[in-house]
């Protein structure tokens, strides 16, 4: 199981990231003994290069999702995203069917239908509020797992700084933010704390990145009727094929393929901070490609929200008993 550290970095298999191959709880695309190792300095700028970058990746893919659900709604992007994802990790990992356990695919169903509906949920939230306040929202899920699981006084503070943060947030906007889409965000959060825990198990049980290369597969088998009985026969128009599939790309490819070289020379908890700035990704793509843009008190409540995930993932691994583990990729 991840631990503290981990469970605020966001997945990024909205995604969110991939299993980890090397030991229980990886919801990364590395193994999880590479959190330990480090490289020189310009090795360690160049990875924390490499993690911004695919932070942002996945986030400008968010975005462009966003502007393709004019043409295929959000059901029916969601599920172009996940069908194109699964056949690239399919194809790149080549996962063996036969030979597995019961409790081998009871852990990559289970991954695979929080995987689903995770992404669900968040392309529900960003339909209707911006994608900055959305990623905002969601994070509130790992956090609030992050908190639960370090149990330290100090936790409390990160809970109060986070919740002071969406406080802010509604303040300053709540009325203008689609109340539908709060919940989306919000449910999408929850759905993230079971993706990192059903990652856990399948990164445990499976060797390298075949758990999530599953995963990925029965969530594009449980999107795509919803995507086709949403869209129908505007997922075959060549130009939302196309946009689609740059989605997967943008939001799955590249970020796995990122992480996985950073965390040959990135520490986990230096990653896990990484990660707890998506928002201000989010918010900077939301910007550049819809337009979207925040108020003063909405930054300042975007900031507190990041402040008090890396202030939660600190605090989890300065604890004796953590693991070197790590958290995906939404």
């Amino acid at each position: 199981m991840e631990t503290p550290a981990e469970s605020v970095a966001p997945a990024r298999s909205r995604g969110r990231r991939t299993a980890s191959a090397a030991g229980p709880g990886g919801a990364s695309g590395a193994g999880l003994g590479g959190g330990r190792r480090t490289g020189s300095g310009a090795g360690r700028a160049g990875a924390v290069g490499l993690v911004c970058a695919g932070a942002f990746s996945l986030q400008f893919g968010s975005a462009v999702a966003a502007l393709l659900f004019p043409r295929a709604g959000a059901l029916g992007v969601v599920g172009l995203r996940l069908v194109f994802s699964a056949l690239i990790m399919l194809v790149l990992c080549r996962p063996r069917l036969r030979g597995h356990s019961r409790g081998d695919w009871a852990a990559a169903v289970g991954l695979g239908i929080a995987l689903g509906t995770m992404n669900t949920l968040f392309y529900q939230a960003i339909d209707r509020i911006p994608l900055g306040p959305a990623v905002t929202l969601e994070l509130l899920g790992p956090l609030a797992l992050s908190v639960v699981a370090a149990r330290r006084a100090l936790s409390l503070l990160w809970a109060a700084l986070a919740l002071g943060g969406v406080y802010l947030l509604g303040s300053s906007g709540f009325d203008k933010l689609n109340a539908a889409g709060v919940a989306f965000a919000l449910a999408a959060g929850g759905m993230w704390v079971l993706y990192i825990l059903f990652n856990a198990r399948a990164g445990a049980r499976f060797p390298k990145m075949d758990g999530l290369a599953l995963a990925m597969g029965v969530a594009a088998v449980i999107s795509a009727p919803l995507a086709v009985t949403s869209a129908g026969t505007a997922l075959l128009d060549p130009v939302t094929l196309g946009l689609g599939a740059a989605v997967a790309v943008l939001s799955s490819g590249l970020p796995y393929a990122m992480d996985l070289l950073a965390l040959r020379r990135l520490p986990q908890a230096t990653f896990a901070v990484l990660m707890s700035l998506m928002p201000a990704a989010a918010a900077t793509a939301g910007f550049l490609v819809l337009g979207q843009s925040l108020g003063p008190l909405e930054v300042l409540a975007l900031v507190m929200v990041i402040a008090a995930a890396v202030g939660a993932v600190r605090t989890g691994a300065r604890r004796p008993s953590a693991a070197p583990e790590r958290r995906p990729g939404s």
